[in-house]
């Protein structure tokens, strides 16, 4: 597991950082994604990614540059973070967080003990038990803990989560929260935007950061104008079935 100090420091004083989503699972397609970028998610909730492949997909990014390695599990379950993070990545994305007490469980999944519940064995987070001993007293190996905002109780209780020590940040789930308000994809309605402004006001209140996923240039724009302090500004399989589009299109106008 890389420091991740660094990033956290950037996080919490709001500078732009920019991530990218990988839901394809191979890490040749991680490593072009994760060059220049701040950070890149491995996705673990939607997409058919093993831990095998997390651990593949991790070394990949790490060798592209400087980007940190993440993974969003696929629940907040101890289980899955503890072997999330097994994987080597610096931190992980908890989906669907409602609560104070929820956050403070993630938190506490993702730390050793006496401050947390994660067990301490050899992985490769720590060189194979090579390195375990830093980790588990290391700050500057820390993981990097973010909770996602996913629905109509979340906002509510958005601040009390910011507030939650060892949160990083929040991520605003468009899709998921969208649905919860019954405004499905209307990221321009004013039902989504007084939630998200209600969930930036309070996470900021906090001092914590949000950011959230966009799929397109446009949600990038809306997002920036939103106000969210940094994005993930797109899929892999967004970018290939971008690319092939455009490609494709290309090809049939110059056949015309």
């Amino acid at each position: 597991m890389t420091d991740t100090s660094e990033f956290r420091r950037r996080l919490r004083d709001g500078d732009p950082v920019v991530g990218h989503w990988l839901s394809v699972g191979h890490p040749a397609v991680a490593e072009v994604c994760a060059r220049d970028a701040d950070f890149a998610v491995v996705d673990t909730e939607h997409a058919p990614t093993d831990l095998e492949t997390v651990a593949n997909v991790a070394r990949a990014i790490e060798s592209a540059g400087d980007a940190v390695p993440l993974a969003r599990v696929a629940w907040n379950d101890p289980v899955r973070i503890k072997r999330a993070l097994d994987t080597g990545v610096s931190g992980v994305l908890v989906p669907m967080v409602e609560s104070a007490e929820e956050a403070r469980e993630a938190v506490e999944a993702t730390r050793y003990p006496p401050e947390g519940v994660r067990g301490i064995a050899g992985s490769r987070a720590n060189d194979y038990g090579r390195d375990l001993a830093a980790q588990v007293e290391g700050d500057e190996r820390t993981p990097v803990t973010v909770v996602q905002v996913e629905s109509e109780r979340a906002v509510a209780n958005a601040g009390d989560i910011a507030a939650v020590e060892g949160v990083d940040a929040l991520l605003v789930g468009p899709a998921d929260l969208s649905g919860s308000l019954g405004v499905f994809g209307e990221y321009e309605s004013e039902t989504f935007r007084e939630a998200v402004e209600s969930v930036l006001d309070r996470a900021h209140a906090a001092d914590a950061p949000v950011g959230t996923l966009a799929t397109n240039d446009d949600e990038i724009r809306l997002w920036a104008d939103y106000g969210y302090d940094y994005q993930i500004v797109g899929t892999d399989a967004g970018y290939l079935a971008s690319g092939a589009e455009r490609a494709r299109s290309a090809y049939e106008d110059a056949m015309r």
